[in-house]
């Protein structure tokens, strides 16, 4: 309780002069980052920033999901930091996932999802439409948006509890529904707080990040990385890891069959808060957010996952029992975003504690 009250509550800049010189590293932050890479801040004084997407003008846009703002980074000198912050919505409901199918801009707040249209050269909103409604509170309150390819709006629903037998049929799952908001549908179950997907380009798939259950030790369940399919079920909550039993959900009397759930792609340490992914040079990004209730705090950076293989690619917001800063979501602008050359991909983290926008490029 002490290091979450010390650490975790609420929004706390805690930017100081680094105690390392580190060459890569600009950010006034102690972070360490992969040779052949530099850091630097993108937009700072963003309290509770958290998704990141493109417009279709390649401006981010940014969450900021306890002031119920959607807000937008233009960078016009392409000098890699953010002119201004033009506010594009406001006065919404803890708005999370942004996603843009054609020329339509989709918020999700907790208790819906909506469509605007958008002008993205004074970045303005109108024509609001209501998509669909969501469950209106619970344990895990925000909603993230995911658009295929052949344009069926995923939609992630967390659970209402840390770990319980739910009554309403919207939670713990992934949802779909057309772009003008008819055919909902259950996509995916057993998905305890699926709070960030991404596309593999070259394949289609949708992969997530998925918190497991608390309360069952400092290493038990472990988080997980999931590639989600249509009609599957991910174990939750009668089942975590590789079909492995919850001791106390799934009791004797239980008709669950965990051997009929679906195993984690990658398993993670448990209590890492795996939030934002996205695939970079063909290699998987994470952003581990931190642990609030492990004995040994552990998280607080990014990892890359390289030939199946977890090393660290920025470390350094935690130093010692402070946290200086949990990364959030990851946005990649790189082939995919029609590049003329790799001097010109870039990667975007956000940070929600220090309330910052940090930008990643391939040192020249």
């Amino acid at each position: 309780m002490i290091f979450y009250q010390k650490n975790l509550l609420g929004v706390g800049p805690a930017i100081r002069p680094p105690e390392k010189i580190v060459s890569e590293n600009t950010t006034d932050f102690p972070l360490d980052i992969v040779p052949g890479y530099k850091i630097s801040i993108f937009a700072k004084n963003l309290t509770n920033a958290r998704d990141l997407e493109f417009d279709p003008n390649k401006v981010i846009l940014a969450s900021l999901t306890s002031e119920g703002k959607i807000i937008a980074l233009p960078d016009n000198d392409n000098n890699g930091i953010a002119d201004k912050q033009i506010v594009v919505l406001e006065d919404l409901n803890n708005p999370h996932g942004i996603a843009f199918w054609q020329d339509k801009l989709y918020v999700a707040e907790t208790s819906q999802v909506t469509s605007y249209s958008y002008d993205p050269v004074n970045f303005k909103t109108s024509n609001k439409l209501k998509i669909v409604d969501l469950p209106k509170s619970g344990g895990h309150f925000t909603r993230s948006l995911l658009f295929t390819p052949e344009g069926e709006l995923l939609i992630s629903v967390g659970s209402s509890c840390n770990a319980c037998i739910e009554n309403d049929d919207q939670r713990a799952k992934i949802l779909s529904v057309n772009p003008g908001g008819t055919g909902l549908k259950v996509f995916a179950s057993g998905l305890r707080n699926a709070v960030f997907m991404t596309l593999k380009q070259k394949t289609g798939e949708v992969w997530v990040t998925e918190m497991g259950r608390d309360l069952l030790g400092d290493d038990i369940p472990p988080d997980e990385i999931d590639i989600v399919k249509e009609g599957n079920d991910y174990g939750w909550p009668y089942c975590y890891g590789d079909k492995i039993p919850d001791p106390q959900i799934n009791k004797a009397n239980s008709k669950k069959d965990c051997t009929q759930t679906q195993s984690p792609e990658i398993e993670i340490q448990a209590h890492s808060a795996p939030l934002g992914l996205a695939f970079y040079k063909g290699d998987l990004l994470v952003s581990y957010h931190g642990s609030w209730n492990r004995s040994v705090p552990t998280g607080y950076k990014v990892v890359r996952f390289k030939n199946g293989q977890q090393e660290n690619f920025i470390t350094g917001w935690l130093d010692g029992d402070k946290v200086l800063g949990r990364p959030a979501d990851i946005l990649v602008r790189d082939e995919n975003t029609t590049l003329r050359s790799d001097s010109e991909s870039a990667i975007y983290i956000s940070d929600d504690k220090a309330g910052v926008i940090y930008t990643v490029v391939v040192t020249e």
